[in-house]
């Protein structure tokens, strides 16, 4: 007697596959928690003062057996969302370099979310893959960029400026260097401002290259990369047996903003035969705005160019670019072959696979997020916005120069004021001023975020500390600077009360 097929038929198991109804009610409750952090978030505190072990222990919790109901899963979403959590989207908020999130761009992450496209693959990512694609010629178009470039959606700066520098690594080191690594050639040598981000160091030790490949280059009263010391450098390294091979121009530093003489580097990377890569994770959205963009001139003779949606263009996290003048540069310093992904793409008339052009095989969609903000808002909007941003900046320069208790410490090109706390009976000159004011900003600072009213964050600048306050949210106007140097006036008198020395009274 034949044996039953149907009794060794595994039975359905569809726990995790939840109906569209049930996932329309949920997705309605998710959406009035949206609403609800929207409408309070001008009026809720930039951050709290919790300790790690107080947050640790209020959003710790075992997970469970059996499914929490939806009512204890919104229960504890609510207390993540505003008791919890702190705001980069608030109006008040300037520290770091951190974007506002716009709302169709999250809207549009819920959408690549449910997709669950995997850009590795075009057959994976038809329409996935082709956004990309289209955003990223769009984007190449907006620095000047020829026919022909292309570039790669990243997790952000680091990774963008990582495969600028590996492309820019396999290009210019003259030997096989994919195939038989650094040691197979002379020491390799790049070149970046004293200004340049770290993450440049970070780049040159996954390169194989050691961070004292990375030749810091001094700056000028500017904070821009000096290019008469640029030059020396390349000729030093060239005499000592090394192969200089890229140099990183900066267009937006992270401390100031400042935008490396463009032109003059592309020339003289032009004359050396280096690769000329541009870091404008913070800055390079800039090329947007009208009055702004003569600032990036030079720019289009880069051969990459690095920059964050998700800074200065305001999508949600997380979103890096990079810009190849050449597209075909990343498949030729990336694509790596695996029977097991076989594909005829002359019978399918499929297009080119991301994966093969970075360091990701698995890629998510980020590119819709960053695109459907573009159509939802159109270029001149992001062009305003970018605009006032830095005009902004520079009214909060001007409110610090007319105030006693401040001294605005650096230029303001794009949109980072700098400045700090200098109590008005304590005069420049004094003996011991700048050692006790970098003290006092730096309880400062500190004193700031921990408040909640504002937040801003610190640069160094000629070894002093200084309080910065990165404007790169469509949220923030004139009354949130005023208000942000107000709280950091009130607190910086409370801690001058407390922490100023006995020779320092005197003085004053």
């Amino acid at each position: 007697m034949a044996a039953d097929p149907s009794s060794d038929t595994p039975q359905p198991v569809a726990d995790l596959d939840w109906s569209p109804a049930r996932a329309r009610a949920f997705g309605e409750r998710t959406l009035d928690l949206w609403e609800r952090f929207l409408t309070e978030l001008p009026s809720l505190p930039v951050a709290g003062a919790w300790t790690a072990d107080e947050v640790a222990a209020a959003v710790a919790r075992p997970v469970p057996e059996e499914p929490l109901t939806d009512d204890e899963l919104f229960a504890y979403l609510r207390d993540v969302t505003f008791d919890w959590s702190m705001y980069p989207g608030h109006p008040r908020f300037m520290a770091y370099i951190t974007g506002t999130g716009t709302v169709p761009g999250a809207a549009a992450d819920l959408l690549a979310s449910g997709l669950n496209m995997n850009l590795g693959g075009w057959r994976l990512s038809p329409s996935g893959t082709e956004i990309e694609l289209l955003l990223l010629r769009w984007f190449a178009e907006q620095f000047g960029l020829p026919e022909g470039a292309g570039g790669l959606l990243t997790s952000g700066g680091a990774m963008a400026n990582f495969v600028a520098l590996k492309t820019a690594r396999d290009h210019r080191a003259g030997w096989d260097i994919r195939a038989t690594g650094v040691q197979a050639g002379p020491p390799l040598a790049l070149y970046a401002s004293e200004e340049v981000h770290v993450t440049t160091d970070r780049e040159a030790d996954m390169l194989g290259l050691g961070a004292e490949a990375v030749r810091k280059i001094p700056v000028d009263a500017e904070y821009r990369m000096r290019v008469d010391d640029l030059e020396r450098a390349i000729a030093r390294d060239r005499a000592a047996g090394l192969r200089p091979f890229a140099v990183v121009a900066t267009a937006g530093t992270v401390a100031t903003g400042a935008v490396d003489p463009l032109p003059e580097i592309a020339g003289l990377c032009a004359r050396e035969s280096l690769w000329m890569h541009v870091d404008g994770a913070y800055g390079g959205p800039a090329v947007l705005a009208e009055d702004l963009r003569p600032l990036f001139h030079g720019i289009e003779r880069a051969d990459s160019i690095a920059f964050d949606p998700h800074k200065w263009m305001y999508t949600p996290h997380s979103g890096g670019c990079v810009l190849m003048r050449d597209a075909r540069h990343l498949t030729e310093s990336f694509a790596a072959h695996a029977g097991y992904v076989h594909e005829d793409k002359e019978r399918t008339g499929h297009g080119p696979d991301l994966g093969m052009m970075g360091p990701q095989f698995s890629r998510g969609f980020q590119a819709l997020k960053v695109w459907v903000s573009l159509l939802a808002h159109g270029r001149r909007a992001y062009a305003r916005r970018i605009s006032h941003d830095a005009e902004l900046a520079r009214y909060m320069a001007g409110q610090v120069r007319a105030r006693r208790d401040f001294e605005l410490m650096a230029p303001v090109p794009l949109s980072i004021c700098c400045f700090r706390y200098a109590p008005d009976d304590l005069p420049a000159g004094t003996p011991g001023r700048d050692e006790y004011l970098d003290e006092l900003n730096e309880r400062l600072m500190t004193a700031v975020q921990l408040d909640g009213r504002a937040y801003c964050s610190n640069a160094i600048l000629h070894g002093r500390f200084v309080l910065r306050a990165c404007i790169v949210n469509f949220r923030t106007e004139a009354g949130d600077c005023d208000a942000t140097l107000d709280v950091a006036s009130e607190l910086g008198e409370k801690l001058d009360a407390e922490l100023r020395p006995e020779h320092l009274r005197a003085s004053a």
